[in-house]
């Protein structure tokens, strides 16, 4: 056996080990937010945290990077098969990433961050910022120590999107979201003027949890979520999980007095749960086996969510089934349910917001980060900064944090550049919704005939299987023929609000 093939054999060896390591934490993870003692919490985050430990030791151990070493010596790089040869690069660049930080450090870090997400949802259910703000001043805290270990890309705030979104930076992202903005806010402008504005009032009902749970398994089921590889659960903020392909799970929240809430949660974290069910076995047990990025897993949720769920033929295929779930509780037409689902208007809570003015929230919370690790912005100062920037771009104030602040699960978790994600997924999703209608020319008329298959087929071939095989912009350019435009985006957006407000 050559050196090249043990070093080969090793490494492989390794990364599974890994990749076992991380699924147990993401099993640990999901019972922690789905309904784990609160008396334990302590402890299970003491758990956590020697676990990641040990595995961040196994991710940084130098003879991992004496195998890569080896395995990158052109002879032997040219040898490997593409998936080893991707696992490769992917594994240098966590590793030299992780390598900088100390073991002792990111297990601190990994305790405070699990014990700071169960304060959360106490603090959220309180409005109680004044508790979870120590947490969040500590985890700022630790995430500018990795800052300055890791090395400052472009920005400080450049190094945290990088983990998320590779290659993406704040002079891309202040070019894209300003030019995005700048067409918006007309377009909102003339839907508020609109004199053709959709009834919503009877959205505002009493409905059964139940039967909300039972229409969202339906849903889950014509989309084509295998429920032998996972499951649908409840938690504070909805979420998905990949432990692997064969073990999806996926959380959604259940609101008493409004039916599309847990709805359209459903369905945007069974497109997260669609792509993780269909990555290629091939990748399994490695670290690729998951998304290529943030930016491209979103793209999958806001797809199945809006392009999907908040479609006219999507409800004139699944409305009589809502209506049968709710008896005499929605005697409306479908139309007027389908435009109550797309108003617009600007709201406090960001997943409840309609797909125009939800890169608004998206584009706050991008701004108030990028004012935390490039200006210093301290966490006392960030519900006063959140409510003025709600004030300045969407004319509304949180009447406390629970509805302000608090509302998002993330910083709790330290995902800082994880937010600007939301925004790029609705632009890939665009992007890839117009090069699937040309595909695909009887796409609407699978979706109004509720044949939802060789939607998630089509994906499956494009975008799924892949896993983290491909980069964002290799996918994105071999699926459209085009790097990344915003203009899918806003031409979307135009055509739809114009047709439901008659402009």
């Amino acid at each position: 056996m050559t050196n090249s093939n043990k070093a080969l054999d090793l490494f492989v060896e390794r990364i599974a080990l890994i990749k076992s390591y991380e699924e147990s934490l993401g099993l640990l993870y999901w019972d922690l937010r789905t309904g784990a003692p609160r008396k334990g919490m302590d402890v299970r985050s003491e758990a956590i945290g020697n676990l990641s430990g040990q595995m961040f030791k196994l991710a940084t151990d130098p003879e991992l990077g004496e195998w890569l070493t080896e395995l990158e010596q052109p002879a032997a790089y040219e040898g490997l098969s593409e998936i080893h040869q991707r696992l490769v690069k992917e594994t240098r660049k966590d590793y030299d990433r992780s390598v900088k930080i100390p073991p002792k450090l990111y297990q601190e870090y990994v305790v405070l961050t699990s014990q700071a997400e169960s304060m959360w949802e106490d603090a959220k259910a309180n409005s109680d910022y004044a508790s979870f703000e120590p947490y969040l001043d500590k985890i700022i805290t630790y995430t500018n120590q990795f800052i300055d270990l890791w090395g400052v890309k472009g920005t400080r705030y450049d190094t945290l999107l990088d983990m998320y979104e590779p290659g993406m930076t704040t002079d891309e992202l202040d070019r894209v979201f300003g030019g995005l903005r700048e067409k918006l806010v007309p377009l909102s402008a003339a839907i508020a003027n609109s004199p053709h504005q959709p009834e919503t009032g009877f959205l505002k009902q009493q409905y059964a949890k139940e039967s909300q749970k039972k229409f969202s398994l339906f849903i889950l089921d014509q989309m084509g979520f295998d429920f032998t590889g996972g499951r649908l659960d409840e938690s504070a903020h909805p979420f998905a999980t990949g432990l692997n392909p064969g073990d999806v799970r996926i959380t959604t929240r259940y609101l008493a007095d409004d039916v599309t809430s847990a709805l359209f949660g459903t369905i945007h974290e069974g497109g997260h749960a669609l792509y993780e069910q269909n990555i290629s076995k091939e990748l399994i047990g490695t670290t690729l086996c998951t998304g290529t990025s943030m930016g491209i897993h979103e793209s999958q949720s806001r797809f199945w969510e809006n392009v999907i769920g908040r479609s006219t033929g999507f409800w004139k295929r699944y409305f009589g089934d809502l209506q049968q779930h709710f008896p005499n509780q929605l005697d409306v037409a479908v139309e007027d349910f389908y435009r109550a689902t797309n108003v617009v208007q600007p709201s406090l809570i960001r997943i409840e917001a309609d797909e125009l003015t939800y890169n608004l929230h998206i584009i706050i919370r991008y701004e108030i980060e990028k004012l935390i690790f490039n200006e210093g912005v301290k966490a006392s100062e960030l519900p006063a900064l959140w409510n003025a920037k709600y004030k300045e771009y969407l004319g509304i104030e949180p009447e406390n944090d629970g509805e302000g602040v608090l509302q998002d699960v993330h910083w709790s978790g330290g995902s800082f550049g994880y937010f600007p994600s939301y925004s790029l997924g609705n632009m890939y999703a665009a992007q890839m919704t117009d090069t699937l209608e040309r595909e695909m020319p009887n796409f609407w008329e699978l979706v109004e005939s509720g044949n939802l298959i060789p939607i998630k087929e089509w994906l499956t071939d494009k975008v799924y299987q892949y896993g983290k095989l491909r980069t964002p912009s290799e996918l994105i350019t071999s699926i459209t023929g085009k790097p990344l435009d915003p203009d899918y985006l806003f031409r979307y957006l135009q055509k739809k609000y114009t047709d439901i407000y008659k402009l």
